[in-house]
């Protein structure tokens, strides 16, 4: 089987609940952003808010773009690390009902978890713990498979560790060597801190497409204005996807830019935004449509995220819909 998008990331359960801001300040959290935290801090946040509803959903950067692509009628694969545990079996037959193909070998341990706190703002807040996810290795890389894709898909938040930084090298290098593209997503500003030279390196070398916010063009860059942060990245990577939240995004390819513009939505819930944004363009140009087609398409999916609860559409489009969303 051939793919449109191979990716490797995180295996996360998302644990998603509604609170209010001041639940935050109580439990003594940056909002808007991730944080690592081991299993006690994070059970200690639930047992907090008993009683809560809580959203369940197989989760992951990464993983939300595979699932995303599949949704358009594209073909996905995706590797990652979960648990021997019940959430790991889950995990895994959630995705393999999408039809995605999951190349996995569980690990003892739990399948990493994320509390993810959306307040009314819609802005989520996420606590994370990694679990099982940490042991993602470079036996976790199949060459075979990427080596059937047309793109693989990189999450940066493999960087913030060893071995799972190791695994997402050594998937670039078997692109490269086998003819396939690269696309990296930053996944988080805080990464820049600690990953800014190795995101430099990949963005000069290897990546063909890098997919970033304002917030973390800023702090690669040093500049401030959106399209000088496009423009500077862009001397480096072929092509640049920056969203800019509800105000839509900038793509960059041969020399040019593309401004697309944002969706109107009554924001429930950001997470995944950025996550269906990206399958949207990877669809699209893994399909056969412009650039400035493909980032219409993400901007629209990435509207009906911000308008639900979640990070999953629950549906496929159909070509009927998606041929509406391009007109």
């Amino acid at each position: 089987m051939s793919y449109d998008v191979y990716g490797i990331g995180n295996a996360i359960m998302d644990l998603q609940l509604r609170v209010q801001d001041d639940i935050l300040q109580r439990i003594q959290v940056d909002k808007g952003i991730m944080t690592l935290v081991d299993s006690e801090r994070q059970s200690g946040v639930l047992k907090g808010l008993d009683g809560q509803p809580v959203n369940r959903c197989s989760g992951g950067s990464a993983c939300n773009t595979v699932v995303g692509v599949a949704d358009f009628g594209g073909s996905a694969a995706y590797a990652c690390k979960v648990g021997q545990d019940a959430i790991g079996k889950h995990y895994l037959q959630e995705l393999r009902q999408l039809g995605i193909d999951c190349h996995v070998t569980p690990s003892p341990g739990e399948t990493g978890t994320c509390v993810v706190l959306i307040t009314p703002d819609a802005q989520r807040t996420m606590l994370t713990h990694l679990g099982a996810s940490t042991g993602l290795s470079v036996d976790d890389v199949h060459e075979d498979a990427i080596a059937r894709a047309k793109y693989i898909y990189v999450e940066g938040y493999l960087f913030s560790s060893p071995g799972t930084r190791a695994a997402a090298i050594k998937a670039i290098q078997v692109a490269k060597e086998r003819g396939v593209k690269v696309a990296l997503t930053i996944s988080d500003p805080f990464l820049i801190s600690l990953c800014k030279d190795v995101f430099w390196d990949l963005v000069k070398g290897p990546v063909d497409l890098l997919f970033c916010n304002l917030e973390e063009s800023r702090a690669l860059t040093g500049a401030h204005d959106p399209v000088d942060c496009a423009r500077i990245i862009h001397k480096e990577a072929a092509n640049v996807a920056l969203t800019l939240g509800k105000e839509g995004s900038l793509i960059m390819h041969e020399g040019q830019v593309f401004p697309i513009e944002g969706v109107t939505v009554d924001a429930i819930d950001t997470t995944g935004a950025g996550d269906m944004y990206a399958a949207g363009v990877l669809y699209g140009i893994t399909n056969g449509l412009s650039w400035k087609q493909a980032g219409h398409l993400g901007s629209h999916a990435a509207a009906r995220i911000v308008g639900q609860m979640g990070a999953r559409l629950g549906r496929r489009f159909t070509k009927a819909e998606i041929a509406a969303l391009l007109s």
